[in-house]
């Protein structure tokens, strides 16, 4: 992807990890591949939903009629997020939508301590790959199906990859999309290992933090963690003051409601 479409493609990925918490958000990956082959067979739908001569209101306007009632509601505001924004051609808007479902995947197998296993079952998949012609092959057939494709991705992995591997890569060779197999894994190696470096935060404050602020909290954080920390910073007036940060299981409460509350256990004995 070039000009506007890594620009949009990288703020999708912020929006998209922000999301991680919500509810459908385990099923989020499996809908939206089915979206993006969906939109790489409609070639008609395709082009109107990534026409930039196009109102934004009216490509929102189209995805809505046409997914709200194919797919769940996050699932439907992730994509009205996504058309909304400006892609350089069709084809990058696919995908995008495909790799935002790979991001999804791999987020629920980061939450579910699963992500190295998923990284090291793709590289592994991607050797045997290389080592083996006959695979290479058949995973590549112009003829084969997308759906005899994943069907061999599926027989081959059965009972021995997570479901993030099994998931993404039975879709990835299927929907090659003219590349080469080789650097298709590897490119998914790359977004596992990208997703494997990525924290997030949930920030409470009272009031809005400023840049520098915000800045200066997020590397205090990077740097306990070791691994880069966004933040999803919510502003709730019950604070009071301070600040309360949630990385994982790791609570941080330096708000002034929690010390009021302290105080208050402490004169009650």
């Amino acid at each position: 992807m070039l000009g506007a479409s890594r620009g949009s493609m990288n703020h999708q990925v912020e929006v998209l990890e922000g999301r991680r918490s919500s509810a459908g958000f385990d099923v989020l990956a499996q809908e939206l591949f089915s979206v993006a082959d969906l939109l790489g067979r409609e070639k008609l739908l395709r082009n109107a939903l990534a026409d930039a001569g196009q109102s934004e209101q009216a490509r929102v306007a189209l995805a809505t009629e046409v997914f709200s009632s194919r797919v769940s509601e996050l699932a439907t505001q992730v994509l009205v997020d996504i058309i909304g924004d400006r892609w350089s051609t069709d084809g990058d808007l696919v995908l995008a939508i495909e790799e935002l479902a790979t991001q999804a995947a791999f987020a629920v197998a980061d939450t579910n301590d699963q992500l190295d296993s998923t990284e090291e079952e793709i590289f592994l998949f991607g050797r045997a790959i290389d080592e083996s012609s006959t695979l290479q092959m058949a995973l590549t057939d112009p003829s084969s199906s997308a759906q005899t494709k994943a069907a061999i991705v599926r027989d081959l992995l059965a009972g021995r990859a997570t479901a993030a591997t099994e998931q993404v890569l039975a879709y990835t060779v299927g929907h090659l999309h003219g590349r080469r197999i080789d650097s298709v894994i590897e490119n998914l190696c790359d977004l596992a290992a990208r997703q494997r470096q990525r924290v997030v935060a949930e920030v409470r404050v009272a009031r809005p933090l400023d840049a520098d602020q915000t800045r200066r909290l997020a590397d205090v954080l990077s740097r306990i963690n070791g691994r880069t920390v966004r933040l999803n910073v919510a502003v709730d007036p019950s604070v009071l003051g301070g600040v309360y940060v949630k990385v994982g299981d790791e609570v941080i409460d330096g708000t002034i409601a929690a010390k009021l509350e302290q105080a208050r256990r402490v004169v009650l004995g």
